[in-house]
This record gives C-alpha cells, structure tokens and sequence, in this order.
C-alpha cells in the first residue's frame, strides 16, 4: 500500500503530521506531501490509515 496526498484538497491542517510523522513532510504554509512514492512497511499501516481518517480535507488517501 501506498500513502498518497491530494494538493489540491489539502487544506494546511498539519493533523497527518501529527499522527505519523515519518510519512509526512509539511512545507512552509502547513500544506503536506507524503515522504516516500514506495510501499508503505507494515509497520506504518495503522499510522497511515489513521492519517487517512483524520483528515478533516480527505487529502490523504491509501493506494493499493
């Protein structure tokens, strides 16, 4: 599985920061990016979903 964000929908919230840190990076306005383009180690899954969830925009989306 993949982490991907939407720009255009991204709203700047930052809350996917917050729950995974490692899979997000936030540039100088709040808006996000996902850190990698590869598969998502299983380890992270749980945090990616919830990330996913959480989003008040849905920007972040997971991609088989």
């Amino acid at each position: 599985m993949k982490i991907d964000v939407d720009g255009t929908k991204c709203q700047g919230y930052g809350l996917c920061a917050e729950i995974a840190p490692d899979l997000f990076d936030l540039d100088d306005f709040g808006y996000a990016a996902s850190t990698g383009d590869g598969p998502l180690p299983d380890a992270q899954l749980d945090l990616a979903r919830r990330a996913a969830a959480e989003c008040p925009a849905a920007a972040v989306r997971l991609l088989s």
